[in-house]
């Protein structure tokens, strides 16, 4: 019966060790705003992103050393005074079709309580930048909607995007990937650096 007992406390005390991790992975779990949905603001320095999503960079064709695009957390280049923004290194100055980018997972994301997609952004004033960049949205169902980023300048800016401009893509509640998208046929600069930070869901007021 004392072995019987000591066994069931031994039991407890291992299930409520196991319960202490998912409890602090709750606590750290991000939560939406009324208004506003934080996807990414990089500040940790690492990833995942605030909901849980991978990224990283792309390239059409790794193979091709002309082409492609890194991603590193930048210190220095961060909008706001703590942590990490996102630096964007790309070059489409290939002889050959060239086009890269990001790409961040979205974890499903229900998105349609929210009216835009809006980021903080600007290009490298010393390296230089291209002034327009696509961006894309997908779903679970393969749609994928596209959108024409332009005016990029070497200052900071947060660019809001209606999710109805957005063309290719009628759903919003099961938001799988966002990208950006650096193309040889309408960079404005074929190399360059662009910073990204504050990828959020917005609401109108």
């Amino acid at each position: 019966m004392v072995k019987k007992l000591v066994y069931m406390v031994m039991l407890a005390a291992f299930v409520c060790a196991l319960a202490v991790p998912a409890a602090f992975a709750a606590e750290k779990a991000p939560a939406a705003s009324g208004s506003e949905l934080l996807v990414a603001d990089f500040d940790s320095g690492e990833k995942p992103n605030n909901i849980g999503g991978d990224f990283g960079a792309w390239s059409k064709d790794p193979t091709d050393f002309s082409q492609g695009c890194t991603e590193a957390f930048d210190s220095v280049n961060r909008y706001g005074t703590k942590g990490f923004g996102m630096k964007l290194e790309y070059s489409v100055e290939s002889k050959n079709p060239a086009y890269n980018g990001f790409w961040m997972f979205l974890q499903n994301l229900d998105a349609s309580k929210y009216d835009n997609v809006a980021f903080r952004v600007k290009g490298d004033a010393k390296i230089g930048y291209t002034t327009v960049f696509k961006v894309e949205l997908k779903n679970a169902s393969k749609q994928v909607g596209r959108y024409y980023v332009t005016n990029i300048t070497d200052q900071w800016q947060d660019v809001v995007i209606p999710l109805k401009d957005f063309k290719g893509i009628t759903d919003y509640s099961n938001l799988t990937e966002f990208v950006i998208v650096f193309e040889d046929r309408i960079a404005s600069n074929k190399k360059g650096v662009i910073y990204l930070d504050d990828l959020r869901f917005t609401k109108n007021k």
